[in-house]
């Protein structure tokens, strides 16, 4: 029997993530959902975000759904970033970012590409400290040639895969900023290039990631897969959801050897959680991607198309320019079903 971790996290996450529960229990029945907790609301509570249960919970589902977590901008002491320790624990080295143009006004057309984000290292690595008498802060930027490797390996494998469901030349873009930072990213664009010599059916060309930053917003129609390192993706998948409507319809996964844990893009929203108006779209959207990593493609277009149907029927939520709330829309998508 497939097994799926469910865990809302903070804030807006206890409302997406029982809408997507709804829509796969739909579509899946037949599935075994697991409930657990992990966040800071649930730090707050016990004193750690992650209790061992949920990892557990995690480690022995087929696959997890995330909802949303806080992270205070200020230092909390024994708190760090539920979901980076999850990246760190389950070693979820692939963030895939998506972006697709959805059936509104609200959305740029035209728009298909996969942000392939190296998801364990770079500033993200924890290494920070205090000198001078904590006058200077330092931040270390870590790049490898393990995780450079097998971020790129996942990008061209991700470009073959949609060449081949689209009919369309792969294409991958590395995004860098070598021409500064000579030897973290001297080194990521040198192994990037090396991966690509391996996959001569996939067009590979580079870009400074600040170039790249204006071409999403001139003309996100011409890139297929672009590959980057863990900040400038977190930085750019985001500009990228802006196009289609925004972070509420927007999905991710992080993959690993092992496991994977989906998520949508947004986080815990306080200024409206609690008020049952988040828009379910980017966890529900996030719930198709699991489906696809389970080997369950068909079921995944089933959910994708449901979600398409109600924006075209007009049931969006107040981000996409409409005024349905989360169980209106839910209940739309169930019923497209």
């Amino acid at each position: 029997m497939t097994t799926i971790c469910l865990i809302p996290g903070d804030g807006v996450g206890h409302e997406v993530i029982p809408a997507a529960a709804e829509v796969l229990k739909t579509l899946r029945p037949d599935f075994e959902y697991r409930h657990a907790d992990a966040g800071f609301e649930c730090f707050e509570r016990i004193g750690t975000p992650l209790p061992e249960d949920t990892l557990e919970c995690i480690a022995q589902s087929d696959a997890t759904l995330f909802g949303a977590t806080s992270t205070p901008s200020t230092k909390v002491e024994g708190y760090r970033s539920t979901v980076q320790q999850l990246r760190k624990r389950f070693d979820l080295y692939a963030n895939l970012r998506p972006t697709q143009s959805l059936p509104g006004t609200f959305s740029r057309q035209d728009v298909n590409l996969l942000i392939v984000r190296e998801n364990t290292e770079d500033l993200y690595s924890g290494r920070e400290r205090r000198e001078d008498n904590g006058d200077t802060a330092i931040s270390e930027r870590v790049i490898t040639r393990k995780a450079s490797e097998r971020i790129f390996r996942v990008a061209f494998e991700q470009a073959r895969l949609r060449q081949q469901q689209r009919h369309l030349p792969g294409r991958v873009t590395i995004v860098h900023k070598a021409n500064i930072l000579k030897e973290t990213d001297g080194l990521f664009r040198e192994i990037g290039l090396a991966i690509a010599a391996q996959f001569p059916d996939i067009a590979c060309s580079e870009l400074l990631v600040d170039a790249m930053a204006m071409r999403l917003v001139k003309d996100p129609e011409s890139f297929d897969v672009i590959v980057t390192t863990n900040l400038f993706g977190d930085i750019l998948s985001d500009e990228a959801a802006g196009l289609v409507g925004g972070l509420g319809v927007a999905p991710s996964g992080n993959i690993g050897a092992e496991t994977a844990i989906f998520e949508p893009v947004h986080g815990s929203a306080p200024d409206i959680a609690g008020k049952g108006v988040a828009n379910p779209m980017g966890a529900i959207l996030s719930a198709a991607m699991m489906l696809d990593y389970l080997r369950l493609n068909g079921d995944a277009h089933r959910v994708r198309n449901a979600v398409y149907s109600a924006i075209r029927r007009g049931v969006r939520t107040r981000d996409i320019g409409g005024r349905a709330n989360t169980q209106e829309v839910t209940n739309t998508i169930m019923g497209e079903l």
